[in-house]
């Protein structure tokens, strides 16, 4: 095949290249930068601005060697469509929440709007021989809206949060004329074989669909080729950031505040699907049932606020303050507390710096895509002497990580037992673990997600899924 001409990225906030070394947590925009940095194209999306009146103007930014494409939306659209259909009714829902997602028809037409918007702005941008990479559940139907725009390219779309089980998505409304606009896609990518299988069923089930090997499922009239696509670190620049000035300032600032101690540390979004309250009652638990180790420990819960607008991560907010208070309240003396709560963002190196003075990684998600944290505490450890990771199997990683120690994270006792065993563990058991972890980490890297997603989308044997078969 003639190579393609370029990769157009979209996602819905764009975040250039020079900006990484600015950024916490979050593995998109990381992942998304490493992928532009190896094909050239053009990443489009929100520039994260209002404006009183949507006119699709594009402010076309090159750095780096990556051309940054971006549109301001009317501040309705970031109501309805970000804080409501994106925020408060797909994110809870596929993480399981559905007491929690909220189902307001206008939340929904304004997603529609704005994905239709989006389309018509990328439009021009498209080059006939261009690949198009669609991510995450923010843009679900804009390959249908592209195609009606007469767009024939392929198209690829990646979902980076769970996707949910049958049971929990058909209780969304209009659930199957959403995933009867992903069939306009060409490839469909998800984290693990579970969240693809998941997908699989729902179409199975609903859409009367059918499987065509290898990995292609036929509902709606249509064809779409569906696969599993791990993702990871950038690996050697996640080395270099370890080897630098405030990396290494960082974690000699730990190491002299925890001497003595061994530091416990998780860094998460401040959000439901992280599960801070269960590791929170975790911590308090294991202080409980450990008297004699309570001076050997210290807690570092690093969580940057999220969506404050939503009223759910108010309310999280003020139950961990309550919470922090009262383990400390509880346990602390005049000279010793065995918790910090932090709620501000701090850089992905200063991060790496405190991974690395960690004798514990505590990652206890509810329910999560992947998590990338898990993965950074790992490339973060001396190789002579390593840390533990203690993930919860509810994490996307936990497929890839199984010689972590796997916990329940809705057990305080079962998070408990394991910061008690990661403590005491000999250093040869944790060295064996680090080194299959690392081994994993390495190979399955941000560089073999993306090659392998870009590989599978350029391939045309698949089948033409706007075509009838």
């Amino acid at each position: 095949m003639t190579a393609p001409q370029r990769l157009v990225v979209v996602s819905n906030r764009v975040n250039p290249p020079a900006a990484q070394g600015e950024e916490s947590v979050g593995g998109l925009a990381m992942a998304l930068a490493a992928a532009l940095k190896q094909y050239s194209g053009v990443w489009f999306g929100w520039s994260g601005q209002t404006t009183p009146e949507f006119t699709g103007e594009l402010n076309v930014v090159e750095q780096r060697g990556v051309t940054t494409a971006t549109v301001d939306l009317e501040e309705i659209d970031l109501d309805e469509y970000y804080n409501g259909y994106a925020n408060k009714t797909l994110w809870p829902l596929f993480h399981y929440r559905t007491d929690l997602a909220a189902f307001h028809r206008a939340f929904g037409e304004g997603y529609r709007r704005v994905n239709r918007r989006f389309a018509e702005t990328l439009r021009p941008l498209i080059q006939p021989n261009d690949l198009i990479w669609i991510h995450d559940y923010h843009l679900i139907p804009l390959a249908r809206e592209l195609r009606r725009l007469g767009v024939k390219n392929r198209i690829g779309f990646f979902l980076h949060v769970p996707w949910p089980a049958h049971q929990v998505m058909i209780n969304l409304p209009r659930h199957r004329q959403l995933v009867e606009s992903m069939f306009d896609y060409d490839l469909i990518g998800f984290h693990t074989a579970e969240y693809q299988q998941a997908f699989e069923e729902y179409v199975l089930n609903e859409a009367d669909g059918v499987t065509l090997p290898p990995g292609r499922l036929r509902a709606f009239g249509r064809t779409v080729e569906t696969g599993s696509f791990p993702i990871g670190i950038d690996v050697d620049d996640f080395a270099r950031m370890m080897k630098s000035g405030r990396a290494r300032r960082m974690r000699d600032l730990m190491t002299a505040c925890t001497v003595f101690r061994h530091l416990i540390v998780g860094v998460d979004r401040l959000d439901y699907s992280k599960g801070l309250e269960e590791r929170f009652l975790g911590f308090e638990t294991f202080l409980q049932q450990n008297p004699d180790l309570r001076r050997e420990v210290l807690m570092l819960q690093i969580a940057p606020p999220s969506r404050e607008s939503v009223e759910a991560y108010q309310e999280i907010r003020g139950r961990l303050d309550a919470l922090s208070g009262r383990i400390n309240g509880e346990f602390a003396d005049v000279d010793w507390a065995p918790f910090r709560w932090v709620n501000r963002n701090y850089r992905r190196d200063e991060l790496a710096g405190i991974y690395g003075a960690a004798r514990v990684g505590l990652v206890t998600p509810l329910r999560d895509g992947m998590n990338l944290v898990a993965k950074e505490y790992v490339a973060a450890q001396d190789p002579e002497d390593p840390g533990v990771l203690v993930l919860s199997r509810f994490a996307g990683a936990a497929r890839q990580m199984e010689e972590a120690l796997l916990v329940n994270p809705n057990s305080p006792e079962d998070i408990a037992d394991a910061l008690k065993r990661a403590l005491s563990m000999e250093k040869a058991e944790r060295v064996r673990r680090w080194q299959a972890l690392y081994e994993n980490v390495v190979r399955e890297d941000v560089t073999a997600w993306r090659d392998s997603f870009v590989a599978a989308l350029a391939d045309e044997g698949a089948t033409r899924q706007g075509l009838a078969v």
